[in-house]
């Protein structure tokens, strides 16, 4: 078990931010209390039933006219093995390649968006506060204080985030006992300590949002590029050159194969830098940056040229460059405002780096509206400053508390509707597009509170090697059994014997998120013109569907088998294809906001869900953009599911006024170090 960063973290441990490496978790049981607080406390309680009279199923439907998100208290919410042939345009075939703003910042009005629609939209989904009578002033000041901080000890300091209305004159916390450790601009706050009774000194000011813990977060290629048809794509010259792709995470070690050739040429991590309290370098102690790293843009140069591997292990976008911004330390800890610090530098090197893709594998629990969220609000700052933000969906797939099946358990920031989400797959080792199943572990939309359909994407994310960022990481020294040594010249007699490994292997939303990323970077530098909500609205209409109706998924450590449907909340819009993505020409409006993710509305009187986009999104066209293009078989039409009726939605968490990140969650069955069965 990892060691809690925090005081905070032992009353509330289940906030934990933490990366979405499945092969890294080891299971542990979560518990936080909730007192004194009625705006929220019954989103934790799990005692609040779904009218149901189909025995508990629940269907979904895509809704021709979106309707608009209800508030809770009304009941609603808001393969063919052609297809690689056919979206796929390259004269080369794969044989001859082996031979060869805030909650209310303005949203842009470029394009067909209409900005005031897309804000009162979005204040319509945001039912995380209870409203409060003008009677009731300790009301609206409890509205302002995330659930996570009721019931702490009056004494105890902790670190918050407070955000401001705006970034103009703020109030003087200091007279309310806080003492200020950073500025936050990104998302108009300040990071301060205080103790616990003065929260609600603080959020009486009426300069002041909303105040959230400063959470301890975590982090959340051989068969991997061939699956995604990103070799096809690099045989016809797009390699990710010249575009730069922030790592917040771990940190990234100059290895060789994140060089532009050999030994001697120059790194392509061409920025280094931490925000971890206490570490001055982004060095990768953890091991879990340099391996997403690696698998958006090694360039296989060890397994190539200098060691025999049993594979060669190649990134997605092997000449991109990568901005190392390190948020966790050594263990995989860091906090939300080390990631809110990295993001804004992140923006602020922009146009030094060509800085195009964020890439963010780490993942922690929904207790807010995406719109309160400060994490969520830093990354869309990072969106519509014109940076594709790429985020894990998180590991949490076999839950099943109040048979939720694993459903509603996408982490933060990927409930945002802004970003990609990332969900994971099983290449089984085959490399083959069409052999993709999902995985047991990958974490299931719809989001919490605001449910936002989610996942956007999956890719591949089981088994995965890349990149072994020194020889005494903590990963590695945790688990030796997925270190991958190097062989003789026949490739099958491997062992410690023939060399230092340079590679090593591990599961999870956190491998399946730099695939993504490093597809990004190759349609950008194709068409550097593209706006995010381009980038996004592509990948998504192109990406592959044809995962079978019903699916199984053995975890390795356990032995337990989990049955899956590839339903919009599971595979969200399919695999990414980067061929496919890159011989489109489909160009969704460049509006910042054009491809935000659509909400899923239950209806408790028919027991039916629809999904509702925004207006002005993309999703609303049926010509080019709708539903059935977008989610393929995913989405019918009419009053049943294309998965049957095996998912029991029931007296679950995902339309009830409970969440999965409440009381005692056991974060998956098992530690999860071999991931699924291949």
């Amino acid at each position: 078990m990892y060691p809690n960063p925090s005081k905070l973290a032992k009353k509330s441990s289940d906030v934990l931010l933490k990366t979405t490496t499945w092969g890294a978790l080891i299971a542990f049981a979560l518990v936080f209390t909730l007192l004194g607080f009625k705006g929220h406390v019954d989103h934790f309680t799990g005692n609040v039933t779904v009218p149901n009279s189909t025995g508990g199923k629940a269907s979904v439907r895509a809704a021709a006219t979106p309707e608009p998100a209800k508030t809770a208290s009304s009941g609603g919410f808001s393969s063919t093995a052609d297809h690689a042939t056919e979206s796929n345009p390259f004269p080369v075939s794969r044989k001859e390649v082996a031979a060869a703003g805030n909650r209310d910042r303005a949203v842009s009005t470029a394009g067909n968006v209409d900005t005031k629609e897309l804000r009162a939209a979005k204040q319509e989904m945001d039912f995380s506060v209870a409203p409060a009578s003008v009677e009731d002033p300790q009301a609206v000041i409890a509205s302002h204080i995330a659930p996570d901080l009721k019931g702490l000890d009056p004494e105890e300091p902790v670190d918050v985030i407070v955000q401001f209305k705006s970034s103009g004159v703020q109030p003087d916390l200091a007279a309310d006992g806080a003492t200020n450790k950073s500025e936050l601009p990104l998302v108009h706050a300040q990071l301060v300590t205080v103790k616990a009774g003065n929260l609600s000194s603080i959020a009486s000011h009426p300069e002041v949002a909303y105040i959230s813990p400063d959470r301890p977060v975590r982090g959340a290629v051989d068969s991997v590029v061939t699956a995604v048809n990103a070799d096809l794509a690099n045989a016809s010259g797009w390699n990710g050159a010249g575009v730069g792709i922030a790592v917040i995470d771990s940190g990234v070690n100059g290895v060789v194969d994140l060089s532009s050739g050999g030994n001697a040429a120059p790194s392509r991590v061409v920025h280094s830098q931490s925000f971890v309290s206490g570490n001055g370098h982004g060095n990768d102690d953890f091991g879990h940056g340099t391996h997403v790293a690696g698998i958006i843009a090694g360039n296989a140069y060890t397994s190539t040229n200098l060691q025999y591997y049993p594979d060669f292990y190649p990134g997605i976008a092997p000449e991109a460059n990568i901005i190392n911004l390190r948020v966790l330390d050594s263990t995989g800890a860091g906090t939300d405002s080390g990631v809110i610090s990295a993001i804004q530098q992140a923006i602020t090197l922009q146009t030094t780096y060509n800085i195009r893709v964020i890439n963010l594998s780490l993942s922690r629990g929904v207790y807010e509206s995406y719109t309160l969220d400060p994490l969520c609000q830093a990354v869309e700052s990072a969106w519509k400053a014109g940076i594709v933000v790429v985020a894990a969906a998180g590991n949490m797939g076999q839950y099943n508390g109040a048979s939720t099946n694993g459903y509603a358990t996408v982490g933060a920031p990927g409930n945002d509707p802004y970003v990609i989400t990332v969900g994971a797959t099983n290449t089984h080792g085959s490399g083959a597009q069409t052999a993709q199943t999902m995985t047991s572990y990958s974490s299931k939309g719809p989001s919490a509170i605001d449910h936002i359909v989610k996942p956007d994407l999956v890719a591949p994310g089981n088994a995965v090697v890349s990149l072994r960022s020194s020889q005494s990481n903590r990963l590695a020294s945790l688990y030796p059994n997925l270190v991958v040594y190097p062989c003789d010249s026949s490739r099958t007699n491997c062992g410690s014997s023939h060399g230092k490994a340079q590679y090593f292997q591990l599961s999870g939303t956190s491998m399946s998120t730099p695939v993504v990323s490093g597809v990004a970077a190759l349609l950008l530098q194709q068409t550097p013109s593209l706006t995010p909500d381009q980038v996004k609205a592509r990948l998504m209409k192109t990406a592959w569907k044809g995962f079978p109706q019903s699916m199984s998924a053995t975890d390795l450590s356990t032995g337990t088998v989990y049955q899956m449907e590839a339903d919009i909340f599971t595979v969200g819009a399919g695999s990414v294809d980067a061929a496919a993505a890159l011989a489109s020409t489909d160009l969704a409006p460049a509006a910042v906001g054009s491809a935000l993710s659509p909400t899923a509305v239950y209806n408790s009187s028919n027991n039916t869900v629809t999904i509702a986009g925004a207006p002005g999104t993309v999703w609303n066209s049926s010509v080019v953009w709708g539903n059935s293009v977008v989610w393929g078989n995913s989405v019918v039409w009419g009053n049943s599911v294309v998965w049957g009726n095996s998912v029991v939605w029931g007296n679950s968490v995902v339309w009830g006024n409970s969440v999965v990140w409440g009381n005692s969650v056991v974060w998956g069955n098992s530690d999860g170090t071999a991931g699924d069965s291949q």
